[in-house]
């Protein structure tokens, strides 16, 4: 059967078969079967098997349940609550103080954990409450934490970086050192939009009465709640930039010290380790499931000859490597509108990584601009998941209409940011090629 057919048969399956709710990683894993079966008899599902098998023993994978059990420690220690209380004491005072409060925690959470959801659901409980009551406006309100918490797939350790680095045959380290600069850039526009829209709208983000403000001691001594945290980074991120450790070594580095960081502010308990444990142990399986079934599927396609087929394509297409690339860009926005960011990585990466190369991209840039389009899919409706853990958490008055508001300006800063790391990729590959490569 021609490639063309195949693929538009292979993808539309793919679409009936989410649209009736079975797990993804069942539904990646069923296409494949099937396509298999039917292209190449039984026998040809050894080579799935042997493939899969294959995938679930990569070294690669042992640090995402590492990772995953570090952020879900920190997430119950309360070290979330001591951060906000530092930022509340130091930027309280000016208008939309509280909200850019809000993206520095989210910023070093996101260094500490790796995922989206541990950061937003934390601060979301603790920030929510807080800025409502001072006044501010709940479009701002879900709109900051909603885009705080997305960082965390951006700023390493990533989980997805790692997804992303397993399919496309590129460093772990260097994507995790490509991630810091945008990320910290990416978490600065959010912090100027929030200030500008404070400054020519007031009542978006009040200041904090003078009154209220607490004293340079008070500030000072606050500072405190940083040393545990920026301790955890530097353990992490610096065993791998400085060669000390590997990525998945450096996630058991991560996860022995956020039980240090635990039990340093006297929250770890035999409840919060096992609870921990099992959140850590259900999140990890249903990734790797994922991973099994975007391999069986990425295997196959591959196999159908659908990476030199894309390329025959793009060849004839009457257009430069550049609109190519925004065309990827712009595919990979759609599908975060309506895919798991995760399986979107998995389906893609095979792909378009060979096709990246061929036209000359760098592809750890390339993996950059993926994670933080991914970024995007986190907040675009509608069935972006930072949105729905905004909703889970926020209070009766908040619809789900109010949230797609909130989100809008700030899917808007992050396209400026794709369009800043696309015209300056240095930005990008400067620590890569400073630390890694």
């Amino acid at each position: 059967m021609d490639v063309g057919y195949t693929t538009l048969l292979l993808f539309a399956a793919l679409v009936v078969l989410l649209t009736t709710g079975l797990p993804l990683a069942f539904v990646l894993g069923a296409v494949a079967v099937i396509f298999t079966y039917f292209m190449w008899g039984p026998n040809a599902l050894m080579a799935m098997a042997s493939n899969a098998l294959g995938v679930s023993q990569n070294f690669i994978l042992s640090g995402i349940p590492l990772f995953i059990f570090m952020g879900v420690v920190l997430q119950k220690s309360g070290l979330a609550g001591a951060l906000y209380e530092m930022v509340y004491k130091w930027v309280g005072g000016i208008r939309g103080g509280l909200a850019v409060g809000t993206v520095i925690i989210c910023m070093f959470f996101a260094a500490m954990t790796g995922t989206s959801g541990a950061a937003t659901v934390s601060m979301g409980l603790i920030a929510i409450p807080s800025m409502l009551n001072r006044g501010y406006d709940k479009k701002m309100v879900m709109g900051s934490i909603s885009a705080g918490g997305a960082l965390g797939i951006l700023i390493p350790p990533s989980v997805l970086m790692i997804v992303y680095s397993l399919f496309a045959g590129e460093s772990v380290g260097a994507m995790f050192a490509g991630g810091i600069l945008p990320g910290l850039l990416l978490g600065g526009l959010f912090i100027l939009y929030i200030l500008i829209r404070c400054l020519l709208d007031p009542k978006m983000g009040p200041a904090i009465p003078r009154h209220e403000l607490p004293s340079w001691r008070e500030r000072i001594l606050a500072l405190r709640a940083v040393a545990l945290p920026v301790a955890l980074i530097l353990a992490v991120l610096g065993t791998i930039f400085w060669g000390l450790a590997t990525p998945t070594e450096a996630a058991a580095i991560g996860a022995v010290g956020a039980l240090i960081c635990a039990a340093a502010v006297g929250s770890l308990s035999w409840r919060v380790f096992q609870e921990a444990g099992f959140e850590s142990l259900r999140l990890s399986c249903m990734v790797v499931w994922i991973i099994i079934g975007g391999s069986c599927f990425a295997s196959l396609y591959t196999a159908i000859g659908a990476v030199d087929f894309i390329k025959q394509v793009v060849d004839a297409l009457p257009v430069g490597r550049w609109m190519v690339l925004l065309g990827i860009q712009l595919s990979f926005f759609v599908l975060g509108m309506l895919l798991d960011p995760g399986a979107i990585i998995m389906i893609c990466t095979p792909v378009f990584v060979p096709l990246v190369k061929s036209l000359g991209f760098d592809p750890v840039w390339f993996g950059v601009l993926f994670i933080v389009n991914m970024e995007m899919a986190y907040l675009t409706p509608p069935f972006g998941f930072n949105l729905f853990y905004m909703k889970a958490i926020a209070p009766p008055g908040v619809t789900m209409v109010d949230i797609y508001k909130a989100i809008l300006p700030f899917v808007a800063v992050q396209a400026v940011c794709m369009a800043i790391l696309m015209l300056f990729p240095e930005i990008v590959l400067w620590l890569p090629n400073l630390w890694v490569r």
